[in-house]
């Protein structure tokens, strides 16, 4: 009977000692995965802090001055604002003048859809400057970023004037971000709020009081 016991108390001191094995696992896991989401967090918190006060203000939506002296005719820049590219094209007097001549080829050439731009951006310019539209740089059909074909004809044919096409799925835009018909984009690009505070520096986030 004293071996019986003895036996019984050996396998009761190995339980023992493998509960304490395991409630000393389970301690330190639970150490590992409270410092590792500290060290994560600790991690973000040099990262945002590296940002600039520009780069902070712009990620979390804030306005953005753009100098559009250095946009020459015919061309166009890129700025983000909320995390979106934002295209600012310099429209020459020939570009503007083609603008109303496709009005037949389009989806909405009279911007009747409002939500796609402000009320003073519903003109034939569509912007507020006849030769600077000011529009955001992503395809209403499923979010692609279109490329710039700005120069008529082309790889783009012979009948092309101008605009952005959408690699994704086809999708083509004028040169005041109106859709064609046929595209799968079903409404023009976006223009965002946007005013002139100079003559040269345009501000994109906060809309205008002049009207179209």
């Amino acid at each position: 009977m004293s071996d019986n016991i003895s036996g019984g108390h050996h396998a009761s001191s190995q339980l023992d000692e493998a509960s304490q094995v395991d409630l000393e696992k389970r301690n330190f896991l639970i150490a590992s995965s409270t410092v590792g989401a500290l060290g994560c967090a600790a991690a973000a918190v040099p990262f945002v802090l590296s940002m600039t006060p520009s780069e902070r203000a712009k990620a979390a939506g804030a306005p953005v001055e753009v100098d559009i002296t250095k946009i020459a005719p015919g061309t166009m820049i890129t700025v983000e604002w909320r995390g979106k590219p934002v295209w600012i094209i310099n429209r020459t007097a020939e570009m503007t003048a083609e603008l109303p001549k496709h009005d037949d080829q389009l989806t909405d050439p009279g911007c009747e859809v409002v939500s796609q731009q402000p009320e003073y951006c519903k003109n034939k310019d569509r912007s507020i400057k006849p030769n600077l539209a000011v529009v955001v740089g992503i395809c209403t059909h499923l979010g692609c970023s279109p490329s710039a074909k700005l120069q008529p004809k082309g790889d783009m044919g012979d009948n092309w004037m101008g605009g952005f096409f959408c690699p994704c799925h086809g999708s083509k835009f004028d040169l005041a971000g109106r859709v064609f018909k046929g595209s799968p984009a079903p409404v023009n690009l976006v223009v965002p709020p946007h005013k002139y505070l100079t003559e040269n520096t345009l501000l994109i986030g906060v809309d205008t009081e002049d009207k179209a």
